[in-house]
């Protein structure tokens, strides 16, 4: 049994671990994992008090993945409802379809019984997103932001690479040998309103498949969508590389994108025999990990596959 995930699930381990443990499947320990993220207010990219869209709308994205069946749940753009990753996985369980996003999914998680949260921006955040939009825009443009009829150009400026994006992964796999997959993210500060990253798409940023391994992205969720980054990995191990030469090959795969918008890329990984992985495309960045015969997890730096960036 193993829990692996992005560094800022810490806070999910013990819980997550506790479920293992006990018996628990690898999906309740993956929910169970990322919802203290989601309530965490400290943490600026998951759930409640994430950074929110231009406008200063906070929406969020999920998806959940069984690599027992291929089954999978996701909900994108969704407001006002947290935990998302639950109400990703009450799609996956009682809805034919994978993906809601939008009204539809702030509906659909009322009809599950989800309340609504009457504040999920504190007041340093809402003050941290004018300050920030404040740098390239005047009092008068910000305040008619919501009028303007050039959001687009804002926008650029806005989600310029070097300010804050980021997502949390989990990954698990039982002692019946299942995994699970989980990420929530409330995506790209100040990004146009709508925006879906890799995280609520499944094989973007989100896949698990028992017979061969997982994986889950972090970073420039355009980039995954494109390349099909966790479905990749989980393909090239299919194809019988290693896991080592899986996510090698998926970064490699990033670096030779084109276009004008290339930024950066995490991502963790497990294979079915549970071996975990880490990688990006930033030095020094790192995950975590957890055996059930751990007593504690393990910050493990990630291996550093350089993306050239380049924006605009």
């Amino acid at each position: 049994m193993i829990l692996l995930g992005s560094t800022n699930a810490n806070i999910g381990f013990p819980t997550g671990m506790e479920i293992l443990r006990s018996g628990g499947s690898a999906l309740d320990a993956v929910e169970a994992t990322i919802r203290p993220v989601e309530d965490n207010p400290a943490d600026r990219t998951v759930g409640f008090n994430g950074y929110p869209n231009i406008l200063g709308d906070l929406e969020l994205d999920a998806s959940l993945m069984d690599g027992r069946t291929l089954e999978s749940g996701a909900v994108g753009a969704m407001k006002g409802v947290i935990p998302a990753i639950s109400v990703a996985r009450k799609v996956m369980e009682t809805l034919p379809h994978v993906l809601l996003v939008g009204d539809g999914a702030d509906r659909f998680a009322k009809e599950m019984g989800f309340e609504s949260a009457a504040e999920l921006l504190t007041p340093e955040v809402i003050a941290a997103r004018e300050t920030i939009l404040r740098q390239d825009m005047s009092a008068e443009e910000f305040e008619a932001l919501q009028d303007t009829d050039n959001l687009r150009q804002w926008v650029r400026l806005a989600t310029d690479p070097e300010r804050t994006y980021g997502t949390v992964n989990v990954i698990a796999q039982d002692k019946d040998g299942n995994i699970a997959c989980g990420v929530s993210t409330s995506g790209w500060a100040w990004k146009y309103p709508g925006r879906l990253g890799d995280s609520p798409i499944i094989g973007a940023g989100n896949y698990a498949d028992n017979r061969y391994g997982a994986a889950a992205c972090t970073g420039m969720g355009e980039m995954a969508i494109r390349a099909s980054t966790a479905r990749s990995i989980v393909l090239y191990m299919k194809m019988g590389l290693t896991l080592a030469d899986a996510c090698a090959q998926a970064m490699q795969d990033l670096n030779e994108l084109g276009g004008s918008f290339i930024g950066r890329m995490n991502l963790v990984a497990l294979d079915k025999d549970g071996t975990p992985a880490g990688y990006s495309s930033m030095k020094g960045k790192t995950f975590i990990y957890q055996t059930d015969a751990m007593a504690d997890y393990v910050e493990q730096e990630r291996t550093l596959v350089e993306i050239e960036e380049r924006w605009g």
